[in-house]
């Protein structure tokens, strides 16, 4: 009997709030332990939380882009337990009343196709801090910066059914909330975190134990984790053993989870109504504001590169991945009218290329959308050939010219003008037939790669700047 595998993720998006979901302590990374928690983070006597209000307006930006429901009134708990990177004893959550309801995401399963991945609920909350273990010997630290920290937490129906489906979905997620403006995606600095909640059954039984395995802060971790996880569980289960449920971690050098701490259930969290914060209400007006500053969503954006550009559905689908790439890809295409599928063959292609060579971003990329629209306007109008362009390219962004006229500089100061000239082309041809007698026969018996092979010798005559389609052209007209 074949095994199913039944997968659920609860991902904590940290808010692109400057300041924290209670109080006005900075969010800023990378402060010295213990600089950022105020007396409000920490519950200190005589204290009360204020809700910020910026944290609720991501919550409603996430809320309308994944087509959920906006809770009109939700209500804060406390979420009890003791930790020693939580001092006050309880995190402020919500629990009965959620402030986004359902929505969803859609994905691209790799044995399912096109999949809608269910979300039960996103709702706000509070960071806890951060326990340290290596800076100490036999001791451990704690830096509570990180407490109070405005976070969405963003729960799945259990529909995924694969760690390759869990990772698609997850990288869905954060290009999304990246691309409202919700969170910075930051999986090392940790405002994008997910846990993964495994279970396995034969099919056709009821749903199993599962595990959660906690703080999963990469996509290859993540789905080796997974991976790990239900060879486990299987395995266990196939010699007669029973899975506990549990919290697990995984341990990236071994490549294997091990148990953390038995699993809660929501009982033993004592949830109650926080009595210091009042219920949220948000008003259908607010919705409104919130929805008509959202961005083109990138659905949305792939169905109109596809209707308005040409574009290829693979081609719109990589395109929107990334809002910045995005912006890159249409500034250089309104300067091509006509030859936006060049202007994306270039942005997915040569850019990208470079982009991953270098480890930077889109917006840190040296050749500016301006600039590889005037590169790339040379080679329609036949000032160079792409083979050359390419050159030209790899001098831009190198530095060696400025300005949006960097590739036209490079041209001229390296002669790379196309040789157009009939005459002059003419000339190189006849030159590289009498040059080349053996392939000039197979050309003319009939064989296509020595053709390829002559033009190639009379490219290679011209360094590269005879008219390719010109070339062409009078090979075939001078060999009949």
């Amino acid at each position: 009997m074949t095994w199913q595998v039944v997968i659920g993720l609860e991902t904590h998006a940290q808010l692109s709030t400057v300041s924290k979901i209670f109080s006005g302590a900075s969010t800023a990374f990378g402060a010295a332990p213990n600089t950022q928690a105020s007396a409000v983070d920490i519950a200190l006597p005589g204290v009360l939380p204020v809700l910020n209000r910026g944290a609720v307006e991501r919550a409603i930006r996430f809320g309308l882009a994944v087509g959920g429901t906006i809770s009109a009134r939700s209500i804060f708990a406390r979420k009890n337990y003791f930790y020693p990177d939580l001092p006050k004893g309880y995190q402020i959550s919500q629990y009965e009343i959620p402030v986004v309801v359902g929505g969803g995401v859609s994905i691209v399963s790799p044995t399912r196709g096109e999949f809608f991945v269910e979300l039960t609920r996103a709702h706000l909350e509070e960071d806890a801090g951060k326990s340290l273990h290596e800076d100490f010997r036999g001791m451990s630290g704690i830096d509570l910066n990180r407490a109070g920290t405005p976070l969405l937490e963003i729960v799945t129906e259990p529909v995924l059914r694969s760690a390759e489906e869990a990772v698609a979905y997850a990288k869905a997620l954060h290009g999304l909330v990246r691309w409202i403006g919700i969170c910075d995606g930051n999986m090392q600095e940790g405002s994008f975190r997910c846990d993964a909640n495994v279970s396995v059954r034969r099919t056709g039984e009821a749903l199993g134990t599962r595990c959660e395995i906690k703080n999963l802060n990469s996509f290859r971790f993540m789905q080796e984790a997974i991976e790990f996880e239900v060879r486990r569980q299987i395995e266990l289960i196939e010699d007669g053993g029973r899975v506990v449920q549990e919290t697990r971690l995984y341990d990236p050098d071994k490549r294997e989870t091990r148990s953390m701490r038995s699993k809660e259930d929501a009982q033993d969290y004592r949830y109650f109504p926080d009595p210091d914060l009042p219920p949220l209400t948000i008003a259908p007006m607010w919705v409104a504001q919130v929805k008509a500053s959202m961005p083109e969503l990138p659905t949305a954006m792939k169905a109109r590169f596809v209707a308005q550009y040409g574009l290829t559905a693979a081609d719109a689908a990589m395109l929107t991945a990334d809002r910045e790439l995005c912006a890159y890809f249409e500034h250089t295409a309104k300067v091509l009218p006509g030859d936006a599928k060049i202007a994306a063959n270039w942005v997915l292609g040569e850019v990208s290329a470079a982009l991953n060579k270098a480890e930077t971003s889109i917006v840190q990329s040296p050749v500016s959308a301006a600039q590889l629209a005037k590169l790339l306007s040379r080679i329609a109008d036949g000032t160079i050939s792409g083979k050359i362009a390419k050159d030209v390219f790899d001098a831009m962004w190198n530095g060696e010219a400025s300005g949006d006229n960097a590739a036209d500089m490079i041209i001229e100061a390296r002669g790379l003008r196309q040789i157009s000239d009939e005459g002059a082309i003419a000339k190189i041809v006849d030159e590289a037939i009498a040059a080349n007698p053996a392939i000039v026969a197979e050309v003319r018996a009939g064989k296509e790669k020595a053709f390829n092979a002559l033009v190639g010798k009379v490219m290679a005559a011209s360094k590269g700047k005879a008219n390719p389609a010109q070339v062409n052209a009078t090979l075939k007209s001078k060999l009949g």
